[in-house]
């Protein structure tokens, strides 16, 4: 069957929910992770100081809806908007999507949030939309977020030199990460064990 182009969806997991991104969003999102510069650190935008200023960056990820379709995540246990995750650079008929734009308050870090965050990304697109290909991308400093992706079964696959404009002026290197559909379901077994055992990723 040939791949399907995401389109806006709710994803339920036992932790996490994952809901089309809206502005009704954006105070728990401020709440969550506004204003904290180790939060938006290795994101391509400027730390939002104040409300206004995260709706701003909402809005602009809510516009670019060619290929880039972002989620809030909410946290279970409270109800409330915790951070962003997005589908990005997808294309049906290449079988391909990118997993980006993501990112948590500080207080759900090291928890189960991101794990089942990408379990639930991760099984739509593979076993739903039917993609062959999910990539990954991130700074070359981010070890933290390196360490992630590898930790989901990842691949490594090389790194763009010089390919973003940070928005303090200086220049980024960008490792890229892949895992193919063939890849998927050995990669889903380790992250719903990781998952029951309380491991995060």
């Amino acid at each position: 069957m040939p791949a399907k182009t995401p389109a806006p969806v709710v994803l339920a997991g036992r932790h996490v929910r994952l809901e089309p991104l809206t502005m009704a969003h954006v105070p728990d999102l401020f709440a969550a992770g506004g204003g904290d510069d180790e939060v938006w650190r290795w994101l391509g935008a400027e730390t939002p100081r104040t409300e206004a200023e995260l709706a701003a960056i909402a809005a602009q990820r809510l516009a670019a809806t060619g290929d880039c379709l972002p989620f809030a995540v909410i946290d279970l246990t409270t109800g409330r908007a915790v951070g962003w995750t997005t589908y990005l650079d997808f294309s049906a008929h290449d079988e391909r999507l990118e997993i980006g734009w993501t990112w948590y308050g500080r207080a759900v870090w090291r928890s189960a949030v991101n794990t089942e965050s990408k379990l639930l990304l991760l099984t739509h697109a593979f076993d739903d939309l039917g993609m062959g290909r999910v990539q990954w991308k991130t700074d070359h400093l981010n070890q933290r977020s390196q360490n992630a992706i590898l930790r989901l079964g990842a691949k490594p696959e090389g790194t763009l030199r010089r390919h973003r404009l940070r928005p303090d002026g200086s220049w980024r290197d960008s490792v890229y990460f892949s895992m193919l559909a063939d890849e998927w379901p050995a990669a889903r077994d380790r992250l719903t064990a990781r998952l029951a055992q309380g491991a995060t990723a």
